[in-house]
């Protein structure tokens, strides 16, 4: 019985494989022009921040009694990674975060879970506590961002302008979140004289208890008219600040007016809690995000009609400036990345065409296009979209898949020369090496396992190279022995002259560099162990790296002041960089500036930092890459120089997860000032590293308070109680909220304080008039000492216990994991010196690089397994199946001989090429030995078959080698994928001549194949 032959089925069927093809195409071409755009794939943020407060409380108070309550009820979560938390003078804030190995899918339920936790336990907090409050969304993208600034407009104005443009903006399709950022909320300060109001007698409690009275809204009453239903309204709520102008209070049966005792006037929060600038003007942000699964593209098209319109719309005096626009970025960005695919794909057609002709050449122009179709349309099926990663994918998959339409092309050409017919020659691909292609493609397949089973960020990040490389090459072996052999018959000649008779330069000098391999066998395996050996050796001078910096154009400056300071501070110095540093300078597009906040997360990416008025960030957006580096070395220069008590760091956009400054050290404790003198200790170690600029804390130096020490008796006997002591400080210094007025959309805080002349100063405070009992006024120094006190205004923990972060930039060119290695040894003694319960941990992209290689280095047994499985199926023998193992490790060879020279680090990506390239090379090992056995069953003396089919394959290889390392080049100039291009151009180029000389010369050795005697018939 006749077996099925693929090939012959399709010849049978010719109408309906041509169908098939050109429905393949075109839908395929469709599916390119509908395929998402972006310029990063999208991976999950497993964080999730929980907020609560605790007015008057310290820094110490509200962690032992909220954060560590929230804390320790969060361990019994099972997918918790670690909690971090930041917390302050009556706030603090817990960032949760999920194990790595977390699914995707199972976030949003950890988080409801989270909610219903912390809900529980809300009743253990003190009297006092707000919240706690939760933020699922941490992980959002502002992909546009729009400033609007005004010349003649007032704050309130310009905040009207912006709330209207962001109910329109809310109407465009597919649109998501959408914030406004840097307004400032207005409130009615309700100024008083504390001395004044003491000596009428007045009781400020009471005055606020009347306003708050007056302005209650309350049910009336509905009368019940016969037939009609008519509501009852009492007047008096307030509308604005000449509302409570017009009030007269009642005290002692004499009338009061409001006005002689406070000064009533309307402002903004004072101090602000945040600020916003565009180009060092103030202005008012608006963020927009996009839901997930819409077309970028589309989208931004659609915002940017939609923001024009507006714009026309606007009052004179006010403008809007466009400060992000990833969609522009991604197009960009794909247009780059699609052009290095296009470019790729001439290299691979023109090695085609080149090696084998016009007409055979032009078999696998046509299958090239056809595979790529088919996985643009399991993409689009998919929700695979256009970015960095897929497209990368394809260009590497390119030399990849040629192959095997290269393969069955060389195969037909071959029995096309020794006389078959052509439809003989088509089908006899299927028959000879269909098979041994598909175990050589599932075995390249299974060389990306580790990254389809890395269920880390990094992982999720590139998920997308396994799918589109797994889809593209078993598309190619099913295009290979499917429509290659109906392409062939189509475009091949009915008979081809033989080429083989006479062997060119260079195959006769491949054949005696093959038969003196083959002789001098253990001369050649000893050479090659020994290079093998080298390349390990040579593998500890490569550096190591987690993820390279963007390529982007924009500069982040963060700023840190001490923890003491001021947002009017943190303000002043921002504005003096900008000033001096940034306006007028040519290099520069624009910038904006975030003040007490940091940037909204605009890309998925982006390092987002918890809002604190020490705290700045800076978004600075260069003209070109060349501006961007030489702004980034004069800009860290200047801000060394002139801000001297200033952490400000600038820093370029991150590639994949965000780690902040590169090299970190964590030390945790019980004790905060123990782990406060460690780290000093710690700073000093890692400091003296050459590499590194200066060293910096997270957290570190105490503020000084005023501790009012209450004399308790005294103050009963006066009729004063701690808690009116700490409510008229209170007003006096922040302000004391006493109603709202409900003014449009918005409701304006009433906020009762002391005069600027009684607020102004600390010694104001001794002299302060409290009201007694009977009504006297009693001087708070009657009741009261006063002393300064030294506490923490800033308290970071870790996984429950107080951590101090020290966190270092590089100076020269060296990976942080070299600065890491460099400073083992002496961080490792001091770790040994530290008392038991403290501890040193790396930070940083070490750490985020470790996390994301552990899943690949549980996967590779997996990955070894599935090779090893389906090679055994094919070769059913341990011998063969050791040999073809065997070529795989020495690529190490060409990886770090194309690494060294070049400089390029062995990133993430990099190690899931080298990954790869074990895959490749067994698939070239696997058809060579099965091509040996093949002529060794037909009766060839072994030696012999040894050498003709390593001279017949030597031919496809080459071809293959060449196509998968040229079609390298576009991406080996990108700063993400350059390494990975690097190492697999020197991978391939070692192990292919490794399999061609090497292989066969470690096969004689292994079965004791001799050398026939000169003279012996073949």
């Amino acid at each position: 019985m006749k077996s099925f032959n693929l090939s012959d089925w399709a010849l049978q069927h010719r109408s309906l494989v041509w169908y098939f093809m050109i429905a393949f195409m075109a839908a395929g071409l469709f599916s390119y022009l509908e395929l998402g755009r972006e310029e990063d794939p999208a991976f999950t943020i497993k964080t999730m921040v929980i907020q609560a407060q605790w007015p008057g409380a310290s820094a110490e108070e509200t962690t032992r009694q909220v954060t560590e309550r929230i804390e320790k009820k969060l361990e019994e979560l099972e997918s918790l990674d670690y909690t971090k938390s930041i917390t302050t003078s009556g706030s603090t804030t817990v960032f949760v975060n999920l194990r790595d190995t977390t699914k995707a899918r199972d976030v949003v339920p950890t988080w409801v879970r989270v909610r219903n936790m912390i809900n529980d336990i809300k009743g253990d907090f003190p009297d006092g506590v707000n919240g706690p409050f939760f933020n699922d969304r941490f992980g959002d993208v502002f992909g546009n961002i729009y400033a609007f600034t005004s010349d003649g407009l007032t704050q309130r104005q310009l905040r009207d302008k912006v709330e209207d443009v962001r109910a329109k903006v809310l109407q465009v399709p597919n649109v998501g979140r959408v914030d406004i950022v840097g307004a400032q909320d207005e409130v009615i300060y309700l100024e008083f004289s504390t001395r004044k109001v003491a000596a009428l007698g007045l009781d400020q409690r009471s005055i606020m208890t009347s306003l708050q009275a007056q302005n209650a809204i309350t049910p009336s009453g509905v009368l019940q008219a016969g037939p009609e239903r008519i509501s009852v309204r009492v007047s008096g709520q307030f509308t604005s600040e000449e509302s409570l102008k017009a009030i007269n209070l009642r005290v002692n049966d004499r009338f009061f007016p409001l006005t002689d005792i406070a000064t009533i006037r309307r402002g903004y929060t004072d101090p602000p809690t945040s600020l916003f600038r565009y180009k060092g003007e103030p202005a008012i942000g608006l963020t927009i995000g996009m839901k997930a699964g819409a077309n970028l593209l589309e989208f931004g098209e659609a915002l940017k009609k939609e923001m024009t319109r507006i714009s026309a719309d606007l009052p004179v005096g006010a403008e809007v400036h466009l400060v992000s626009d990833q969609p522009q970025i991604v197009d960009e960005a794909v247009s780059g990345f699609t052009h290095a695919l296009f470019e790729a794909v001439v290299i691979v057609l023109a090695i085609s065409f080149i090696s084998l002709g016009l007409r055979a050449g032009l078999v696998v122009a046509i299958s090239i296009p056809l595979v790529l179709a088919i996985t643009f349309l399991v993409m689009s099926y998919t929700g695979i979209s256009l970015q960095r990663i897929s497209l990368g994918a394809l260009i590497i998959a390119l030399g990849l898949l040629v192959d095997d339409a290269m393969i069955a092309v060389e195969m037909m050409v071959a029995r096309l020369e020794i006389g078959d017919s052509l439809s003989k020659a088509a089908t006899y691909v299927y028959t000879s090496t269909a098979f041994p292609m598909l175990t050589g493609t599932l075995v390249t397949v299974a060389g990306f396992i580790p990254i389809g089973l890395n269920n880390s960020a990094a992982g999720e990040f590139t998920f997308t190279l396994f799918v589109v490389i797994a889809v593209s090459l078993l598309t190619s072996w099913v295009v290979a022995v499917l429509f290659t052999p109906l392409l062939g018959v189509t475009i091949l000649p009915d008979k081809m002259k033989s080429h083989h008779e006479n062997k060119g330069w260079f195959s006769t000098a491949f054949s005696r560099a093959l038969l003196f391999c083959m002789r001098w066998r253990w001369l050649t395996i000893a050479l090659t162990l020994a290079a093998f050996a080298l390349s390990i050796v040579g593998m500890g001078y490569v550096q190591q790296q987690f993820f390279p910096s963007s390529d982007r154009k924009e500069l982040i400056v963060d700023w840190s002041l001490p923890q003491n300071s001021s947002i009017a501070e943190t303000s002043a110095q921002m504005a003096q960089f900008e000033r001096e540093a940034l306006a007028g300078q040519d290099g520069i597009d624009h910038w904006s500036t975030y003040v007490g906040q940091g940037a909204p997360r605009f890309l998925l990416s982006f390092d987002v930092q918890p809002a604190d008025v020490t705290f700045g960030e800076m978004v600075i957006v260069a003209k070109s890459l060349k501006d961007r580096d030489r702004l980034k070395v004069e800009l860290q220069a200047y801000l060394k120089k002139t801000f001297p008590g200033t952490d400000a760091l600038v820093k370029l956009l991150d590639i994949g997860p965000p780690v902040g400054r590169p090299v970190q050290y964590r030390l945790s404790g019980p004790d905060i000032g123990h782990v406060r003198a460690f780290s000093r200790e710690l700073a000093g170690i890692v400091a003296a590293n050459p590499h590194l600029g200066d060293v910096v804390y997270d957290w570190m130096e105490p503020a000084r308070v005023v501790k009012v020490d209450v004399l308790q008796d005294k103050a009963r006997q006066l009729g004063v109680t701690s808690e009116d002591i700490a409510s008229t400080l209170n007003g006096v210094v922040d302000g004391t909220s006493i109603t709202q007025v409900r003014d449009d959309i918005y409701l304006v805080k009433v906020l009762g304080r002391a005069n600027a002349a009684e607020r102004g100063s600390i010694e104001t405070l001794r002299n302060l008039q409290l009201s007694g009992s009977n009504g006297q006024s009693v001087p708070l120094a009657a009741v009261a000492n006063f002393r300064y006190q030294l506490e923490q205004p800033t308290i970071w923990r870790r996984s429950r216990l107080p951590t101090i972060t020290l966190k270092a930039d590089i100076r020269d060119g060296v990976q942080p994991a070299t600065v890491v290695a460099q400073l083992k040894a002496p961080i490792a003694e001091f770790s040994a010196k530290l008392p038991v319960g403290y501890s040193v941990a790396v930070g940083g992209s070490v750490e985020e690089s470790g996390k994301s290689q552990s899943p690949i280095i549980a996967v590779v047994p997996v990955m070894l397994f599935a090779m090893a499985t389906i090679l055994m199926i094919q070769l059913q023998s341990f011998s063969r199946l050791f040999l073809v193992f065997a070529v795989a490790p020495l690529a190490l060879i060409g990886v770090v001989a194309a690494l060294l020279p070049s400089g390029a680090p062995l990133g993430f990506v990099a190690i899931l090429g080298v990954l790869a390239l074990v895959g490749i090379l067994i698939r070239n090992s696997v058809i060579l030995i099965v091509q040996i056995e093949h002529l060794r069953e037909e009766g060839k003396p072994p030696w012999d078959a040894v050498v003709e089919a390593t001279e017949h394959r030597m031919r496809p290889i080459l071809l293959t080698a060449a196509a998968a390392s040229l079609a390298l080049i576009p991406i080996a100039r990108e700063v993400f994928w350059g390494p990975m291009a690097f190492a697999m151009m020197g991978g391939i180029i070692v192990g292919t001549v490794l399999t061609l000389l090497f292989l066969p010369a470690l096969y004689v050795a292994w079965f004791r194949i001799k050398m026939p005697e000169e003279g012996t018939p073949a």
